[in-house]
């Protein structure tokens, strides 16, 4: 029972009920843009809030253990020193997400993309046309403004499809460790879904009519000593951009600016132009940090499971939802 343990925890990060109760309301970084509690909070049948958070509380705390249940090495270091710079042309790393979004969840992803969450506040709402806004209605996510029963969610990942791209990035996206050789930098994500893509960097540019993958065909360059820039075609629709079910066409562009601040921090922009479903291109991610992890660091593994979520239906969510069973 210890693999259903493990897969119950991820699909309450994944296809939760709406009954659960959101944490207490922080920014994603930087200053805060709306006061108050999110629309998605509020109102009969709606995510229930906490209060907000105490002062002095910690927004982000190091796991204790690994996946090996190993206590990670800290670096010891005085309070007032500083990171070293950071290297030229470097993102590699065992890299994890800091900070918490207006939910108090560690990381953004969980009420859609990071930037632009499914929380009711209208600027919150990706620009979309008349095709895309049809597109989104289509879809019943289990998270954000238009939440449904886990019963009655069509999200593509409940039959164990590929979270795919940009997907990886907005949702999840926890701990990923980046490698790097001279023509390629490979990212192997963690969190809730293991999945790993290549980005070439040997200077070839974008296939002009590409065969759609679940991740897409990926090129990236330094555009300084510390910014590495990708560009990303050819990405299967099938796929959700978010866990808000934001939808996307095989004919989608991302950009992705890695940019490392320094030796222990580096910075994620994400951006989607998709001009058949978004009226202009929006950020999904911006300047979202990750903190460099000791280097013997272990990402833990998710996968989806066929049999196990067969197994959770039966158990939670059919359960959960008395009209899936009319």
């Amino acid at each position: 029972m210890r693999s259903l343990g493990a897969y119950v925890v991820l699909v309450l990060v994944v296809l939760m009920s709406p009954s659960i109760m959101c944490a207490q309301t922080a920014s994603q970084s930087g200053p805060i843009k709306h006061e108050g509690i999110p629309p998605i909070c509020q109102g009969a049948g709606r995510f229930n809030c906490a209060s907000p958070p105490v002062k002095g509380q910690a927004t982000d705390t190091e796991p204790a253990t690994d996946a090996w249940g190993r206590t990670a090495r800290r670096r010891e270091a005085a309070k007032d020193s500083k990171p070293g710079p950071a290297p030229r042309h470097d993102i590699s790393g065992i890299w994890r997400v800091t900070g918490v979004d207006e939910f108090g969840f560690n990381g953004p992803g969980i009420f859609g993309a990071g930037a632009m969450p499914s929380d009711g506040w209208p600027d919150h709402e990706p620009p979309y046309t008349k095709e895309g806004l049809a597109a989104y209605h289509s879809h019943r996510p289990v998270w954000g403004i238009d939440a449904v029963a886990p019963a009655q969610t069509n999200d593509p990942v409940k039959a164990c499809d590929p979270q795919g791209f940009p997907r990886d990035d907005l949702h999840g996206f926890g701990t990923t460790q980046i490698l790097q050789t001279p023509v390629q930098v490979v990212m192997l994500y963690g969190g809730g879904y293991k999945d790993w893509r290549v980005i070439w960097a040997d200077g070839r540019a974008l296939p002009k009519d590409p065969d759609p993958t679940w991740t897409g065909y990926s090129t990236g360059k330094w555009v300084d000593d510390t910014t590495f820039v990708v560009e990303t075609n050819g990405t299967d629709d099938r796929t959700w951009l978010d866990n808000a079910g934001r939808p996307h066409t095989d004919e989608m562009r991302v950009e992705e600016r890695f940019h490392r601040v320094d030796q222990d921090t580096l910075e994620l922009t994400v951006i989607i132009n998709d001009p058949k479903y978004y009226t202009r291109p929006w950020a999904a991610l911006d300047k979202q940090p990750f903190k460099l992890q000791p280097a013997d660091s272990s990402i833990g593994e998710g996968r989806c499971v066929p049999s196990e979520m067969a197994l959770y239906d039966s158990l939670i969510s059919k359960p959960g939802n008395p009209e899936a069973n009319k």
